[in-house]
């Protein structure tokens, strides 16, 4: 572990003024919090946080971040407080730690919990400040160097993440050297065999061909002295996991991979950018269709370069970019630049963007999202995405990921004129509108008057904002079936608690809840934006609460240790009645399944996590919602039939979606919240009475079916 005076040396190197006493202070105060805590590998826990510090002196970062480093830990794993920690280091750094401890307990890739809610979150707490994201990269970077000393399901299972969130998270925001570590270390535990596969490739290609990466460094040194460029130049082979990644996507052998080195040209000017690139052109041949200018279109994360690739030596492919030293550093950085120190102040570079902007301009388009698993889908192609820039008839530029089609690019311009689009032309040709655009084509959108946004727009538009507007819309279409549908849930909720659904209820409902009137609240029901409990709850909140010898479901469960809380694993969804096992987890307290749940299986070698617990004997209330998976018939009236069922035998219909629709029979989940399992057979031997029901079961997640969003 290095010590605080050498960590407090990193900073000094770009901030001579940062406040070392204060890092001192943090540094001991870690230090005590910590004491007698372990890693798996059996060193002193605190080696970790003060290594994500180092880290984080690589990106020049300003005192406040470094603290949090440091610190990060203290709030979840010891007995620090958060007011403690503002206490003796301000509430700048008490709410980063907050933040980064908020973060940690998002279990982003759980079974047991909503992925995408968790996601949504994620951004979040970017939106408020972006260093608690740089904290956590920092911290899982560590922890992924460090990985080994895991079990290794556990290695398994943090590599996928890393993979699938915080690798492509680090590429977003312009960390690249950060994302292809985390995505060769996750490489490493995932596919080892893989990845050495291509080690052992590029030591006999080194054999066979000699230092390429030198020889070529000096030809393109010698090229810019001729042309009396003043410029650094570097050269590097690609990572491993790169490397595996092109050969996958070509379906192309080691062997026949061309452009498996890249080269970095850093001038002085941007002026000195263009000249070399002048001069790289002039001495190798272009690779045409593998040329970009980021500098003149620059991502939306601050990064400028002209990236271009070349035939080299032997015809050997090689990627080169060029760019300036400040455009070098947000290209290092990336939205982290935003932060960074040089010569103790805050780094002036013109290159760097507002974090603020930045994260605001990423989350817009997912404002909107009501349904959390389209919000994470969006996400995710927005992450991965590279960009392509093209050309409005006017000449104004619209960025887009790659792989855009002209539905993008018109909702890019406006929604309305996304909305009205009946084809594109793509440099003055007609082409259909699922084709994918390429970089500086020129597109016209052809509108007409009464369009509509079309169900098959969704399999071709690929931008959050596109994909938003348009499930908005026909989600405006459907409002006269969402309404009916919303009439019924809400009678048979009201007629559960012996109340009818009238206007004047339905009105009160509507100004509790923020409606703008009764219609709109049943379209929202109906769609299942809220749900009929909430507005049961609004007009009548008495009888939500528990009355008599009803046992309040935060009581429902004993065998718990004195204030420690539970909840029902969403994968079995126990009810009362049930034989019951507890698993701890940290930060959760105790997530009780059912006895027969497959998901139990997991923790067979870790019994000291399992707790003895049972249901509270006595009379629960109706509080309990369990999915069902049904089959009807596609007639009138049949939906409503089991609406009124469900509500016949005091049962309370909290949610319900349309998993699938054919012209003969409808597929649906429908949430249900029920007493006991005594209710939930009763309801079920109900339904399977009624003929216009070909099937009704208890759904239960697996890792092929997962959690319903209910």
């Amino acid at each position: 572990m290095i010590s605080a005076e050498r960590l407090i040396e990193l900073v000094r190197t770009y901030n001579p003024k940062t406040n070392a006493e204060k890092i001192a202070a943090a540094f001991e105060f870690g230090k005590q919090m910590h004491d007698g805590q372990f890693r798996h590998s059996g060193e002193p826990y605190f080696t970790h946080p003060v290594a994500v510090a180092a880290i984080l002196t690589e990106q020049r970062l300003d005192d406040a971040t470094i603290i949090t480093a440091i610190l990060h830990d203290t709030i979840e794993d010891t007995k620090a407080s958060y007011e403690e920690v503002s206490e003796l280091f301000g509430e700048e750094v008490a709410k980063l730690v907050d933040g980064v401890t908020k973060l940690t307990n998002l279990q982003l890739s759980s079974r047991e919990t909503k992925q995408a809610e968790n996601f949504r979150k994620l951004f979040m707490a970017m939106s408020k400040d972006l260093r608690v994201i740089l904290v956590k990269l920092a911290d899982r970077l560590h922890n992924m160097r460090t990985i080994k000393a895991m079990r290794p399901e556990k290695q398994a299972q943090k590599a996928r993440e890393t993979m699938d969130i915080y690798a492509p998270l680090a590429g977003r925001m312009g960390m690249q050297w950060m994302r292809e570590e985390l995505e060769d270390l996750a490489f490493r535990v995932l596919n080892p065999e893989g990845r050495q596969s291509i080690i052992r490739r590029f030591i006999t290609l080194q054999r066979e061909t000699g230092d390429v990466i030198h020889r070529i460094t000096g030809d393109m040194r010698t090229e810019l002295d001729k042309a009396e460029i003043e410029a650094e130049v570097f050269g590097r082979a690609k990572k491993p996991y790169s490397i595996w990644r092109k050969m996958q996507a070509k379906d192309q052998g080691f062997s026949r991979l061309s452009d498996i080195y890249g080269f970095r040209v850093i001038t002085q000017s941007e002026e000195d950018a263009y000249r070399a690139l002048g001069a790289i052109h002039q001495r190798w041949r272009a690779v045409p269709g593998r040329f970009k200018d980021y500098i003149s279109q620059p991502k939306s994360n601050g990064y400028r370069s002209i990236h271009t690739t070349v035939s080299g030596r032997d015809g050997k492919r090689v990627e080169v970019q060029i760019r300036t030293r400040q455009m070098h550093d947000v290209a290092e950085s990336g939205v982290a630049a935003h932060w960074s120190y040089r010569d103790g102040v805050r780094a002036e570079n013109p290159f760097a963007v507002d974090p603020a902007k930045w994260i605001a301009s990423l989350t817009e388009q997912f404002d909107a999202e009501e349904d959390h698993d389209e919000f994470l889908e969006a996400v995710k192609l927005e992450m991965y995405s590279d960009q392509v820039f093209c050309f409005t008839p006017k000449g104004d530029v619209i960025k887009l990921p790659k792989g855009a089609t002209p539905i993008d690019f018109a909702y890019a311009i406006h929604t309305r004129i996304g909305h009205a689009c009946v084809g594109a032309k793509v440099d003055a040709i007609r082409v259909p509108l699922w084709t994918r655009l390429r970089n500086g084509q020129s597109v016209e959108v052809i509108t007409a008057e009464g369009q509509t946004p079309q169900v098959s727009w969704l399999e071709i538009a690929t931008t959050g904002k596109a994909r938003t507007a348009i499930r908005r819309s026909l989600r405006e279409a459907d409002r006269e079936r969402f309404v009916k549908l919303g009439h019924e849930l809400a009678r048979s909720a009201f007629e559960h608690v012996q109340k009818k659904a009238t206007d004047k209820a339905l009105e009160t409902a509507a100004r509790a809840l923020r409606v703008s009137g009764p219609e709109e609240l049943l379209a929202q029901l109906g769609s299942a934006e809220i749900t009929a409990h909430d507005v049961v709850q609004a007009v009548y909140p008495e009888l939500s609460t528990n009355e008599g010898d009803e046992i309040s479901p935060r009581r429902a469960v004993i065998g718990l240790e004195p204030g420690q809380s539970f909840e029902r694993a969403p994968c079995c969804q126990p009810l009362p009645g049930e034989r019951i096992i507890g698993i701890t987890y940290r930060g959760r307290g105790v997530v009780v399944h059912s006895a027969d749940c497959d998901t139990l299986s997991e923790f067979e070698d870790q019994p000291e996590r399992w707790v003895d617990v049972n249901w509270h004997s006595g009379t629960h209330p109706a509080a309990y919602a369990t999915t069902l998976e049904l089959t009807i018939g596609n007639d009138a009236g049949v939906l409503g039939r089991i609406c009124t069922l469900i509500g016949e035998k005091k049962a309370n219909i909290s949610d319900l979606e349309f998993i699938d629709r054919k012209p003969d029979f409808y597929k649906l989940m429908v949430n249900v919240e029920f007493r006991d399992v005594e209710q939930l057979h009763s309801v079920m031997l109900t339904l399977e009475a009624e003929s216009d029901v070909a099937a009704v079961a208890r759904y239960r997640a697996t890792p092929e079916k997962p959690g319903w969003k209910g």
